[in-house]
C-alpha cells in the first residue's frame, strides 16, 4: 500500500511543482521560449497558438508518466527514506531533483553539465543559464518541501 500511496503523492507533487516552476520561468523567459528569435529555437514556440496548444494537450499526460517513472525507480529506497527526519527527507529530495533530473542529467541542455560540454556556443548564454537554474531551484525546493511534509504525515 505504501508504494501506491508514494506513487500517487509523487505524481501529484511533481505535477504541481513542475507547473508552478514552469509558469514562473515562462514569465521571465519569453526570450528563451517565444517568437522566431528565441534562444531555444529547437523547442516549440510558445507564442505560436498551434504549437502552444500541442504542448498544452501533452503536458499533463507527460508529467504523469514522468512522475510515475521517477517514483517507481525509488521503490528500493522508499523504506529508508520514510525513516529519515523531515530535514533529511527534504535534502534527499532536493538533491535528487536538482542534481539527478537537472544539473547532472545525461541529456545535454544549455543549463546542465552535459550541455556545457556538447552544445554550440550560441545556445550557452549566462543570462539564460541563470534563468534555467532559477526554474530548477524553484521546482526542486517546492517539490522537496511538499514531498517531505506529506511523507511525514502519510507514512
Amino acid at each position: 500500500m505504501n508504494y501506491i500511496k508514494f506513487v500517487l503523492l509523487f505524481v501529484l507533487v511533481h505535477g504541481v511543482s513542475y507547473t508552478v516552476a514552469g509558469v514562473i520561468a515562462l514569465r521571465i523567459s519569453k526570450d528563451i521560449y517565444e517568437n522566431k528569435s528565441r534562444l531555444c529555437d529547437f523547442l516549440r514556440d510558445m507564442a505560436d497558438e498551434k504549437e502552444n496548444d500541442r504542448v498544452a494537450s501533452y503536458f499533463l499526460p507527460a508529467q504523469v508518466i514522468r512522475g510515475v517513472l521517477m517514483a517507481v525507480v525509488l521503490f528500493p529506497v522508499l523504506n529508508p527514506v520514510i525513516g529519515l527526519s523531515l530535514i533529511m527527507k527534504f535534502l534527499f529530495f532536493a538533491g535528487l531533483m536538482f542534481v539527478f533530473t537537472h544539473i547532472a542529467a545525461v541529456s545535454p541542455f544549455m543549463d546542465n553539465i552535459e550541455g556545457l560540454v556538447y552544445m554550440k556556443d550560441k545556445y550557452i548564454q549566462l543570462k539564460s543559464f541563470f534563468k534555467f537554474q532559477l526554474e530548477m531551484i524553484v521546482y526542486s525546493v517546492l517539490f522537496s518541501l511538499i514531498m517531505s511534509l506529506f511523507m511525514e504525515l502519510l507514512f
